[in-house]
């Protein structure tokens, strides 16, 4: 894959994760949030299954990396699906895309990587655009952007760790192994933190198809691909503008289209630096 072709293929992955969010929107209306995601990532385990090779077998590095990345991804979609719960899809993808912002910064604590000054520009302009997105005329900042922090928070973890990781082990199996461990997460978390349940209308089974085959598989892979290649891994920005435009989160003041436009264009000022992070990871 060359550059342009990882460029092309991040693109399209935040296209279909970006859309996802109005999916789970629609699919939180016949199942609890938990068993939702059991479902929806225990299915795009399966699919993914027989196109991933498993032999030879992973040594610690890998199963310890695969055990990091699902954990990072498992508490990220557990934390955003349950905060769609109460928030709205536009509020909930923009907070998300702070997670491109907050990699660098994850980068300096664990790693030792100095952000540029670009960086804390591109945070205060985003953390501005939250401020104006929960704003006390809108209800202020409630619980569901408090869970969609928490998923903000795991996803730039997780985009430092699959950028090192990516870089030493078989990308498909590292998407697998984040699958099945979101997948093997929110089934404990149904279990143990709500009282599972689901009703297959044609509405549900419509959105956890969509998420299934679009956002749990085709775009785990293409993400993960176009790390290999040195792609910014930016998936939070894009994916969060998309949603925006094409999702129903309901009609906003235009303070609050402000409050996008900046967490936005935070998270997309931020594409030269999260390139470096994943040159520097290399």
């Amino acid at each position: 894959m060359t550059r342009r072709q990882a460029d092309l293929a991040l693109l399209t992955a935040t296209l279909l994760w970006g859309t996802s969010f109005v999916a789970v929107k629609s699919a939180l209306a016949d199942a609890t949030p938990f068993a939702f995601i059991a479902v929806r990532f225990g299915i795009a385990a399966l699919a993914l299954a027989p196109g991933t090779r498993f032999r030879p077998g992973p040594d610690r590095a890998e199963l310890r990396g695969g055990l990091l990345l699902g954990t990072l991804v498992a508490v990220g979609f557990i934390s955003q699906t349950a905060g769609l719960v109460i928030t709205t899809p536009a509020r909930s993808a923009f907070i998300v895309a702070v997670s491109s912002i907050l990699a660098p910064l994850i980068a300096l604590a664990l790693l030792g990587q100095r952000p540029s000054w670009l960086t804390a520009a591109a945070l205060a302009l985003a953390m501005l655009g939250i401020y104006l997105l929960t704003a006390p005329d809108a209800g202020g900042l409630n619980r569901g952007d408090l869970l969609t922090l928490i998923c903000a928070a795991c996803f730039g973890g997780q985009i430092v760790a699959v950028t090192a990781l990516s870089r030493r082990h078989d990308a498909r199996r590292l998407v697998f192994w984040q699958i099945a461990a979101t997948a093997l997460l929110g089934a404990l978390a149904a279990g143990v933190l709500e009282r599972p349940h689901i009703d297959w209308t044609p509405r549900f089974v419509g959105a956890l198809g969509y998420t299934v085959l679009f956002a749990s598989t085709i775009c785990f892979d293409l993400l993960l691909r176009a790390a290999i290649r040195g792609a910014h891994v930016l998936a939070g920005a894009r994916g969060a503008a998309l949603a925006a435009a094409v999702g129903r989160g309901g009609a906003h003041p235009v303070r609050h289209g402000g409050g996008r436009a900046a967490v936005a264009a935070g998270a997309c000022a931020k594409g030269g630096d999260t390139g470096r992070l994943t040159a520097r990871c290399a």
